[in-house]
């Protein structure tokens, strides 16, 4: 072999059989084959796991390897050698001196001549033969690719991490939509057993309430009997002769005393008010706050038997009024004509009230007029010493305790119901049957305090 064919040889030997150039930064893998860093990263890059030599496919164990000193420094001389037959184009060549660019001045980054270096502009500036130059800017520049090769790798790290947690996270949704529907049968099932306590002791109070007034009904119609026997039985001694009359008149009156002292009292049917889980949280869902923001004082109010119309007759002007004794009507000034809202109205301190939601408000200077057509109120009215909850669509009396602190009011527009809350119990009070609302409809509120 002679020594231009030789020379050919060293040379291959120097140069990376991947990008098939000059070693740049080379490395010597597990099987002994070198290749530039950045060529095998990047072909390490595109394979699947495990890595092999791209030459004999031999696995490599390990990924991170040492520079190569001496087989780089044989690939820098190597590209110097060569350097020289290469300077041939025009753009190496100098336009005003006709001379090669052989240098590098490194304050302007320029290719100059001999000639040129000795200018004024560059005579004070560092120059270097280009091919030192050039292996000094590649060592730059391998100094660059290192981090953002690093960089790269994090990359792909959180890449894999991403690309993971998109299973994961479809894993994750299927198995909480599991969670979730069984969640969701528990809380079924647990409000079938609760609604089905409810239903069954509304039963059972409803049984002995109806025994209770069925034998009320016995007593004072035996009492009524005998009240109407001893009125008879009075009436015929009021005939009787004077001496008979007078001595039978002490016996008479006792026992006249002693069948009044016997009057059955009437029976006040009142079911238990138990509360439904979750319902107020539902509620607060369709919560709004100061609904009621028009209001007016009240003398006086006339509620018809049927509670068909109620009409509010006006605090006269000038007159005095009681705290202990206010009255007073508030509604709203917006109108519902859609969706689902939820307020509520603390009664603490009131003896009287009416709430609900009404179609309009007819006011004048005297009094306030509603007609009951367009309205759902429900009632608390002391009568006989008793309070009473009615409603007035249709006219029923609520048969449960009356509540003593916050009634909730809450207005199903689009499914025509209107229901009213023990908000203290949680417990439902009466809700209305489903309609269809043709109004807007806004709230209202009449309180009297004790």
């Amino acid at each position: 072999m002679d020594s231009e064919g030789f020379m050919q040889t060293f040379q291959s030997e120097l140069k990376c059989s991947i990008c098939m150039n000059y070693f740049i930064d080379p490395v010597t893998i597990d099987c002994g084959h070198s290749f530039c860093r950045p060529c095998l990263c990047l072909c390490w890059e595109e394979e699947q796991t495990p890595k092999s030599c791209p030459e004999c496919r031999t696995i490599s164990e390990k990924s991170d390897f040492q520079t190569n000193i001496v087989l780089k420094r044989l690939a820098s001389l190597a590209r110097q050698a060569r350097a020289p037959h290469i300077i041939s184009s025009e753009e190496q060549i100098c336009g005003t001196h006709g001379e090669a660019k052989g240098l590098f001045c490194a304050v302007d980054k320029t290719l100059l001549c001999g000639t040129c270096s000795e200018c004024p502009e560059h005579a004070a500036h560092s120059h270097s033969p280009v091919q030192w130059a050039a292996e000094e800017c590649r060592e730059t520049l391998l100094k660059r690719m290192g981090p953002l090769w690093k960089m790269n790798r994090e990359m792909q790290d959180n890449l894999n991490q991403e690309t993971n947690k998109i299973q994961s996270l479809e894993n994750y949704v299927t198995l909480r939509k599991v969670m979730i529907k069984l969640q969701y049968q528990r809380i079924h099932l647990f409000l079938q057993k609760e609604e089905q306590f409810h239903l069954e002791t509304l039963e059972k109070e409803a049984k002995e309430t109806l025994q209770e007034l069925k034998e009320s009904v016995f007593r004072m119609t035996r009492q009524k009997e005998t009240l109407k026997e001893k009125y008879r039985m009075l009436t015929e001694m009021c005939h009787s002769a004077d001496m008979e009359l007078l001595q039978d008149l002490g016996n008479v009156l006792e026992m006249t005393e002693l069948v009044q002292m016997q009057n059955p009292q009437p029976v006040n049917p009142e079911f238990t008010c138990w509360p439904v889980t979750g319902m107020l949280d539902m509620l607060n869902n369709f919560r709004v706050e100061n609904v009621l923001n028009q209001k007016m004082y009240i003398r006086n109010v006339r509620l018809s038997e049927d509670n068909a119309s109620v009409t509010f007759e006006d605090e006269p002007h000038g007159a005095s009024r009681q705290p202990q004794s206010e009255r007073f009507a508030a509604w709203g000034a917006q109108a519902f004509t859609s969706g689902r809202k939820y307020w509520e109205v603390d009664v603490t301190q009131n003896s009287d009230w009416i709430l609900g939601v009404c179609k309009d408000v007819w006011t004048s200077d005297t009094d306030i007029s509603i007609d009951s057509e367009g309205a759902f109120f429900l009632f608390s009215m002391k009568v006989n010493d008793h309070y009473t909850l009615s409603t007035n669509s249709p006219p029923l009396i609520q048969y449960v305790k009356r509540p003593l602190g916050r009634v909730g009011v809450f207005l199903d527009y689009d499914n025509g119901t209107v229901s009213f809350y023990d908000v203290c119990k949680g417990s439902l009070i009466y809700s209305s049957l489903p309609s269809s609302f043709s109004s807007p409809l806004k709230p209202y509120l009449f309180l009297s305090s004790l």
